[in-house]
């Protein structure tokens, strides 16, 4: 009895007859299981072994530093940005304060906010520099950068600036209290070192004067040992009037206020003067003359306008009431021993 293959042929006889019931299978449409193959080499095991037993920490550890490094720059940029505003809070505060005390000295408003601007801007300028540097060296310091030799730069370069611009450095620190302390303005007249002028400009490294004669003086701040400002606030005339030791002082100094009275209702001087003259009364005894010490209070830089003007009107009113004013004279005593001289008209005698 033939037996049928798995393809439907006969394994026994010659010929191959196909079965009826069989249906006809191409091998290339036959499945057959898959199979997967998880065969690691040498290399692979070693690979996984390093990875799990060297890189894995580290990498670990460098994610732990990196998270570290990260959260201190977030701190560091928070108090930066705590420290900015805190100064502005502060700076503004300074300024409401310095205006405050000003206003109680110098009523002129403008040029005390003036001032004051500047001398805040410079010292919050200063300060935010100073902020943004050191939290610029701390960022580098967490970030793994060695600062060691940005500081000893730095510590070069202030050294350097403490030996070679020690000067400078004293100029405008003086400067820096000479504005703030409002010692001396523009438009002041003023005594630097003896020398007298019109303050033209004020920094803080020099003081610029301009005197009579049209020279400029130009003093460092540093090398200003005395500092006198004539018109801070106000200034005063101050005049010595001699008068013959014949005179009635008393009837003198009624003069005197007279005259002041008088220039006091000017419609032009007037307003310049701050107050009726002080007369303090004799004041020393000359050789030819009886001194008179008097002042004028006025506005500042105007007393000598308001000066000239009373002197002028003062020499008017002597001559109208026949008060001498002395001029230097000698009076030459022979003695008791010795007679007078007898003086003749020489011209007189010879004509009769």
């Amino acid at each position: 009895m033939p037996v049928k293959s798995r393809y439907g042929l006969t394994l026994l006889g010659i010929a191959a007859i196909p079965c009826k019931n069989t249906k006809e299978t191409r091998p290339d449409k036959i499945k057959r299981p898959k199979t997967t193959y998880n065969v690691q080499t040498e290399g692979e095991l070693r690979m996984d072994q390093l990875f799990t037993e060297q890189l894995s920490p580290f990498l670990a550890h460098k994610s732990m530093a990196i998270l570290e490094a990260s959260l201190r720059l977030l701190l560091i940029a928070l108090v930066g940005y705590v420290a900015i505003r805190a100064l502005k809070f502060g700076m503004k505060k300074l300024e409401h304060a310095l205006l405050t005390w000003r206003e109680r000295e110098d009523k002129e408003r403008i040029a005390n906010e003036k001032r004051v601007k500047t001398l805040t801007g410079m010292l919050q300028t200063i300060c935010l520099t100073l902020v943004w540097v050191v939290g610029i060296v701390m960022s580098l310091d967490q970030i793994g950068l060695d600062i060691t030799p940005i500081l000893a730069g730095a510590g070069i370069v202030g050294l350097a600036v403490g030996f070679g611009a020690q000067n400078l450095v004293r100029d405008i620190i003086n400067g820096f209290f000479m504005i703030l302390e409002n010692q001396v303005r523009v438009g002041d007249v003023a005594l630097v070192n003896g020398t007298g002028g019109l303050v033209e400009a004020i920094s803080y490294r020099t003081i610029t004067l301009r005197d009579q004669s049209g020279t400029v003086h130009i003093f460092p701040n540093g090398t200003v040992t005395t500092l006198a400002n004539m018109t801070m606030g106000w200034s005063a005339y101050v005049m010595n009037i001699g008068v013959a030791y014949k005179e009635d002082t008393d009837r003198v100094v009624a003069v005197m206020r007279q005259v002041a009275d008088e220039l006091q209702q000017d419609d032009q001087i007037g307003n310049k003067m701050l107050e009726p003259i002080e007369v303090m009364g004799v004041d020393a005894f000359d050789d030819s003359a009886v001194v008179i010490r008097a002042r004028i209070k006025t506005l500042p830089i105007e007393q000598w306008s308001v000066g000239r003007e009373y002197r002028r009107r003062l020499k008017k009113a002597f001559d109208r009431e026949n008060i001498e004013i002395p001029f230097p004279h000698r009076t030459l005593y022979m003695g008791e021993a010795s007679p007078p001289w007898l003086v003749k008209n020489v011209v007189s005698a010879t004509a009769s």
